[in-house]
């Protein structure tokens, strides 16, 4: 599924315009984005929760050279679904 189709389902599903479904989802990714940008954790219960983890500098391979390479330390964003949705998934 892509934005588009999401948007059609959310549209569909809560009965409102693709114009206002849109909105709310680009809104809620907005927040999403300068939660996360603050170090801060959302979580939404039922769903999941988003985080941010730091990754520590590490060594790496070249897969074409064999030649190491160092990587750098980098922030990352971190998804741990919650028991509902993995139920539902299963």
């Amino acid at each position: 599924m892509n934005k588009a189709q999401l948007i059609d389902a959310i549209a569909a599903k809560a009965q409102l315009t693709k114009v206002d479904a849109k909105k709310a989802l680009d809104a809620f990714i907005g927040v999403t984005a300068a939660s996360l940008k603050k170090g801060d954790r959302l979580a939404l219960i039922g769903f999941g929760s988003f985080s941010v983890a730091k990754r520590s500098a590490r060594t790496g391979r070249n897969p074409r050279t064999g030649a190491t390479l160092k990587i750098p330390a980098k922030k990352v964003v971190r998804f741990k679904p919650g028991a509902e949705l993995n139920a539902i998934v299963k």
